[in-house]
């Protein structure tokens, strides 16, 4: 399979300039290896994931001339899917139930126990087992037994223009700062949508992952749940965030910056590459 990027948008809001940023990188990257871009609607979040948010993330990217080799997937649609993954760590007893609220979670770390790392889950409920489980627990991956059964060093490699070369993972490191994350959500018993993306991008055999640099700290995590499951992580490429005047990164509730209000605007697809530095003028 040749070179393959994607653009993944949550549909619980409009598209702004950030997200029109990354998605055009990766299309015009995908185009000049003569390669396929796809689309996937990470839409595990059901509440608030909307229809209309969906279709006008279709309307938005055809207008900025962009398009996709492939039906566009639903994260939603496929919810089965993931099971397979969770039961396979799982079996690797690398998983333990979690009631704790999040309530719970900030009066623990208001008075950690010595030694504690201050930034990550406390280890509430650490010492339970799988068949302790209760109805409406979420899932943990007990990352220091995770760590045990991987190499001393996985690494995966960086192409975008931040963080450019290999990153080794440390193993101190990632307990210190990564602890032991959900990867089954508490309540609604659907997979955390970060091990859900990776998945799909290995599933969808995506070579390139394309995104901000918001989201390179999900790397490493990432990297380490797909080197469980037996899967050889992508090529990774963060780029730099489109801010507002104050220098705040762009989000959903930035409605001034939305596309759907430049279209109404009349601008053109070409005027939006020029705002986002893309085209030189």
């Amino acid at each position: 399979m040749g070179f393959r990027t994607r653009f993944a948008p949550s549909p619980t809001g409009p598209l702004h300039l950030g997200h029109a940023y990354s998605a055009i990188i990766a299309h015009d990257m995908a185009r000049k290896n003569q390669g396929q871009f796809l689309l996937r609607l990470e839409d595990t979040d059901i509440a608030r994931s909307k229809p209309q948010w969906s279709a006008l993330i279709y309307e938005d990217l055809e207008w900025l001339g962009l398009s996709w080799d492939e039906p566009a997937l639903s994260q939603a649609a496929q919810l089965s899917s993931y099971n397979p993954a969770l039961d396979q760590l799982e079996k690797l007893n690398l998983l333990y139930p979690c009631s704790c609220t999040r309530a719970d979670i900030r009066a623990a770390l208001s008075a950690p126990q010595e030694g504690a790392p201050h930034d990550v889950y406390p280890q509430t409920c650490k010492s339970r087992h799988m068949n302790d489980r209760l109805k409406g627990d979420a899932l943990r991956l007990h990352l220091n037994k995770a760590l045990q059964r991987l190499p001393d060093h996985i690494s995966f490699h960086e192409e975008g223009p931040i963080y450019k070369g290999e990153h080794h993972i440390d193993a101190q490191h990632a307990l210190q700062t990564i602890g032991d994350i959900v990867v089954s959500r508490k309540g609604d018993e659907i997979i955390a949508y970060f091990l859900a993306s990776a998945l799909d991008d290995i599933h969808q055999g995506i070579t390139h992952v394309v995104r901000g640099a918001d989201l390179f700290e999900f790397t490493s995590i990432q990297v380490i749940l797909l080197s469980l499951l037996g899967h050889k992580p992508p090529i990774y490429h963060h780029h730099d965030l489109i801010r507002d005047e104050n220098g705040k990164r762009l989000a959903k509730r930035d409605d001034a910056k939305a596309i759907r209000k430049y279209r109404d605007e009349e601008l053109s697809p070409h005027d939006i590459r020029v705002i986002l530095g893309l085209v030189v003028v």
